[in-house]
């Protein structure tokens, strides 16, 4: 009775602390996209040369994250994820105090860096949690993360409100960051032993029903890259092309017009905090397969109807339905081989994210070869096609 006490108490330690290992580079994000205008003013740089700013970000990124797969794997998650999570705290800040584009893309790829190294491990422990716990919790922890960018773009928007300048509002949110760091510390990597956390092992038994999922070894792992590059690509375009497709094809006022990321947002947000409870009750093909069938008929049905209304609740609908898919394909990438996950999950993450970063670039190039809504098409379709690729979340079985 008193161990089962003891390990219960651990494992909602281990998932507190995980969910406060989401909230930190959420929040990081927040924070640097909402004084990104200040930056630009303060090094007066063109929009040519943010853009190498910013690809230097995304370039960082996916290195880290082709690096951290083995580390996580040969030191164990809890151990990697703790010192990056202070990491990520400790870089917020370098950009500011950049004074050239050289300068900045190269502290931008410093912290994109650290970011992808961080999403990769924090899954991963997020996986062994899961396991541990005997249940779906994977997509509490993705909403907490995008809890922590709304979180730290509104303390970014407070402090431009306010006249603070990018480096003393970066330096505050990375105090923050490291004691959040401190705070999980103790939890996350608690009664380690050879790289690997004891509530970890507290229930080796993988989730109830686990059978193999559609294709195993590199293989399956591909194909679960593929449905988070199919997800990413919609997450992508919506945040740059949703506003303009309501303002400048359904003639829709400004402010109305930014409702449909709203929407997306904030439908995603509320997808996640619904999705562990509905992956335990209809198992994880059966909610990708509604979800990619929500997100593809719900932005296909606004595009048809072409409607301002309609555009805003189409994409709430996408949203929704992205939400709870890209939780489940990391939770079916990092239990497909366990002594493996953190190169799986490398793989599955570095591939979603060039989904979010070619998906705009792709919808802007349809467009100008065809029109907007044509090109809004693709991620509708590429949703549809998740539905009918569901099965490959079906989770193994030893």
């Amino acid at each position: 009775m008193t161990l089962t006490l003891h390990r219960d108490a651990a494992l909602r330690g281990a998932r507190l602390a995980v969910c406060l290992a989401f909230l930190i580079p959420g929040m990081a994000i927040g924070v640097w996209t909402s004084r990104i205008p200040a930056l630009k003013e303060a090094l007066a740089l063109g929009d040519g040369q943010l853009s190498v700013a910013l690809l230097a970000i995304a370039a960082g990124a996916l290195a880290g994250m082709q690096l951290v797969g083995r580390l996580v794997d040969r030191l164990g998650s809890a151990r990697v994820t703790v010192p990056l999570a202070f990491a990520q705290a400790a870089v917020l800040p370098l950009p500011a105090l950049m004074p050239s584009l050289v300068s900045l893309a190269a502290s931008l790829a410093v912290f994109g860096a650290v970011h992808g190294m961080l999403d990769v491990a924090m899954n991963a422990r997020a996986v062994e949690v899961e396991r541990a716990w005997g249940g779906p919790l994977m997509s509490s922890f993705h909403a907490v993360f995008s809890i922590g960018g709304f979180l730290g773009a509104a303390l970014g928007g407070l402090s431009a409100h306010a006249g603070v300048g990018p480096l003393p509002a970066f330096a505050a949110v990375g105090v923050l960051l490291a004691a959040l760091a401190a705070l999980i510390a103790r939890r996350l990597a608690g009664g380690t032993r050879g790289g690997r956390d004891r509530t970890a092992d507290a229930v080796p038994e993988p989730l109830p029903g686990r059978r193999r999922g559609l294709g195993g070894g590199l293989g399956g792992v591909l194909l679960l890259g593929l449905l988070g590059f199919c997800c990413m690509v919609g997450e992508g375009a919506s945040a740059d092309w949703g506003s303009v497709y309501l303002r400048e094809h359904l003639g829709s006022s400004p402010g109305f017009a930014a409702a449909a990321y709203a929407a997306f947002s904030i439908a995603m947000t509320a997808g996640r905090l619904t999705g562990d409870r509905l992956a335990a009750r209809f198992g994880p093909v059966a909610l990708v397969r509604c979800c990619g069938t929500l997100a593809g008929v719900g932005l296909a049905s606004a595009l048809l109807i072409g409607d301002p209304l309609a555009g805003v609740i189409g994409f709430g609908c996408f949203g929704a339905g992205l939400s709870c898919i890209v939780p489940q394909v990391f939770s079916a990438a990092g239990n497909r081989d366990p002594a493996r996950a953190g190169q799986a999950l490398a793989r599955v993450a570095s591939l979603g994210y060039l989904g979010f970063l070619t998906g705009p670039v792709l919808i802007g190039a349809v467009a100008e070869l065809l029109d907007l809504p044509r090109a809004l098409a693709i991620p509708a379709l590429l949703a549809l096609f998740v539905a009918l690729a569901a099965p490959a979340v079906r989770p193994s079985r030893p």
